[in-house]
């Protein structure tokens, strides 16, 4: 199981992303679920934009292919603090989450575009399994 950042998310669906094909390419090497954080749904929702690529979107969980992670109260705290470690590259909610996710569920692989994964440690010292 992988987790997927936004990027991955709104790439894999919309044509007009720069990576799209990309995105297709590695959808098809790799096991056909994988979670996100609900801040990365919200996010590509709205980046997608219009209903019919939202809809892509939401036939994917309702299939079970992409599966969320619901953080809690204290993933909330650490996604904070994690936003004040690494407010250098700087960090978004979104991705201090998936941080978050990665360590809750002892997950190393993550399917994204975003380099600031390269700089993310989960539990501070194992680095990301950034693909592709």
């Amino acid at each position: 199981m992988m987790l997927a950042d936004t990027c991955f998310l709104v790439g894999a669906i919309s044509q007009a992303v720069q990576y799209h094909n990309r995105c297709i390419e590695i959808a098809m090497t790799i096991p056909a679920r994988y979670i996100a954080a609900w801040s990365c749904l919200t996010e590509a929702l709205y980046l997608l934009g219009i209903p019919p690529a939202q809809e892509k979107l939401q036939k994917q969980i309702e299939l079970g292919i992409l599966q969320l992670y619901e953080p809690t109260y204290e993933d909330a705290l650490r996604a904070f603090q994690l936003m004040r470690i690494y407010s250098y590259t700087p960090t978004d909610f979104a991705n201090a989450t998936l941080v978050v996710a990665a360590e809750v569920l002892n997950i190393t692989g993550i399917l994204t575009f975003d380099h600031h994964f390269y700089a993310y440690r989960i539990h501070d010292t194992t680095p990301f399994e950034v693909l592709p």
